[in-house]
């Protein structure tokens, strides 16, 4: 059991480290105009698929070519090593939601033209859904990657 406490640990402290340093790179990258406003990219703002799998937020060339770029890197360790499983897999998954809920939560933090404080309905207009003061992809995302970091410890 400590061993497994001291891997999720181990695992969960690189993935806020990552997500630091990424959020550190779109905030040099958008500076105080998020979800890539200002940015030279293609944007589609409105479309019935974007509030199903995106939030309603728009999607954008950027985050087109960013998402995935993430998931890959996170996956690159089982083609490294060419080990794959399901449990694998399910880790995989929780640590990549668990990635973009601290680097979006780190942009703001860290972001002089936002802070902590600025992380509200008012002032952050491409975060549509709203729960308990913080967006509802946050609350949604840490209960998935709760289940699937517990299926991926789960002992058989």
């Amino acid at each position: 059991m400590k061993s497994t406490r001291n891997s999720i640990l181990l695992t969960l402290s690189w993935v806020a480290l990552l997500a630091i340093f990424f959020a550190q790179v779109e905030i040099q990258i958008e500076g105080s105009a998020g979800w890539a406003v200002n940015l030279p990219t293609w944007r589609i703002e409105q479309h019935w698929l974007l509030d199903l799998f995106w939030g309603g937020r728009a999607m954008t060339g950027y985050h087109a070519w960013v998402f995935p770029l993430i998931a890959m890197f996170f996956h690159f360790p089982m083609f490294m090593l060419q080990q794959w499983s399901l449990a694998l897999q399910a880790r995989t998954i929780a640590c990549i939601i668990v990635f973009w809920i601290i680097e979006d939560a780190s942009w703001f933090i860290m972001n002089p033209a936002f802070g902590w404080h600025a992380l509200r309905p008012e002032t952050v207009p491409w975060h549509h859904h709203w729960w308990w003061g913080l967006p509802v992809d946050y609350w949604l995302g840490s209960a998935a990657a709760f289940v699937l970091f517990y299926l991926s410890y789960r002992r058989k």
